[in-house]
């Protein structure tokens, strides 16, 4: 696929760009590359290749969701200035 003048405005104007007429001639030969190289990349057989997330094929270490602290709400609550009912109690900021 070759790239004109007309058709990069076309996509500038599509895009909402402002392109200089100067520059649509080097835009073209540069989106002319980008898509020459796109084709180039459809050329490679990639049947029997499955897709992957990382190149190096390893997973994140994982850790059991156990609970490992707490249940220590009394020695908390006794830092804050307020308390209610088991919470702490704030400003109000909201009106």
């Amino acid at each position: 696929m070759s790239l004109d003048k007309s058709d990069v405005a076309r996509i500038a104007t599509l895009a909402r760009i402002a392109v200089a007429d100067a520059e649509l001639a080097t835009l073209a030969r540069q989106l002319d590359g980008i898509l020459h190289w796109i084709e180039q990349l459809n050329e490679v057989d990639t049947a029997g290749i499955e897709p992957m997330a990382s190149v190096t094929g390893l997973g994140l270490p994982r850790r059991p969701d156990a609970v490992t602290d707490g249940g220590h709400a009394e020695k908390i609550l006794a830092n804050a200035p307020e308390t209610a009912h088991g919470f702490f109690v704030v400003p109000k900021v909201v009106e």
